[in-house]
């Protein structure tokens, strides 16, 4: 895997902090929630450790910004550049669609949109693992298996079933893909202008980062794979090799640096 110095373009999923569902176990799509003061925290101390100047990931190395609509994404960004300093990062307010953030001596995209926005929940929206389960068996659902999300979606008026995801978060993809392409085709060919930004970061939810995962790496949503994301946590992916159709999860990055003063 390249390091840090390489050309080689990374992309982070940011999920946003705790909420007072997400610190239950409830299932949160459209519900617009704030973070709690204890995820809006959380997120500091994150940002303070990986996002900004020297650090982890570089603000001026960024070439593109994802986030839901969801508030607790969009103060989540928030969040990640006022840890950074107004030296490193300016967030104006943006609009219904994003808009052009101010990144170290240049702008930076920032996409708001609902492909990346929590998986439709419909009417298991603010409900427990076990109290769908209960609630699915009410309807006569699941008389062999257990629900899995994964396999089986939601249902419900603003549901989703897994292909439906798995299409928006692809769209998504390949729009990274599209870019970080181009980005290592001028690096072959000695192109790259000075300061050219590579890195994507994507400040989203629980189960469609996860997907995000399992997609990236070209497996189905049903694939058996327990992947974890902490609220206010981070997960990095590139390309092994530096090669654009050999997607990789970083299992390991190296910290340079230390923490910003």
């Amino acid at each position: 895997m390249a390091d840090k110095d390489s050309t080689t373009p990374r992309i982070y999923l940011i999920r946003h902090g705790q909420t007072s569902w997400s610190q239950l176990g409830r299932f949160t799509g459209v519900t617009d929630l704030p973070l709690l003061p204890v995820g809006e925290q959380k997120v500091r101390e994150t940002a303070s450790h990986v996002f900004g100047p020297g650090l982890l990931i570089e603000p001026s190395n960024v070439a593109r910004f994802y986030v839901s609509p969801r508030q607790r994404a969009q103060r989540t960004l928030e969040l990640l550049f006022d840890t950074a300093g107004r030296e490193a990062c300016l967030l104006p307010s943006l609009g219904e669609d994003g808009g052009e953030v101010g990144v170290g001596s240049g702008t930076v995209d920032v996409r708001v949109t609902e492909d990346v926005a929590e998986w439709g929940y419909g009417d298991y929206e603010g409900l427990l693992t076990h109290e769908i389960r209960e609630l699915r068996k009410e309807r006569g659902h699941d008389k062999e298996r257990a629900w899995d999300i994964w396999r089986d979606g939601a249902e419900g008026e603003g549901s989703e079933m897994p292909g439906q995801v798995e299409e928006r978060v692809e769209r998504v993809i390949e729009e990274i893909v599209e870019l970080h392409a181009s980005y290592l085709k001028d690096a072959e060919e000695g192109k790259l202008g000075k300061g050219r930004r590579r890195d994507v970061v994507v400040v989203a939810h629980g189960h469609i980062l996860r997907a995000f995962v399992k997609l990236w790496l070209g497996c189905s949503l049903d694939a058996k794979m327990e992947l974890m994301l902490e609220p206010g946590g981070v997960c990095g992916l590139s390309y092994a090799h530096s090669k654009i159709d050999q997607r990789a999860v970083l299992v390991g990055m190296s910290f340079p640096g230390g923490t910003k003063e």
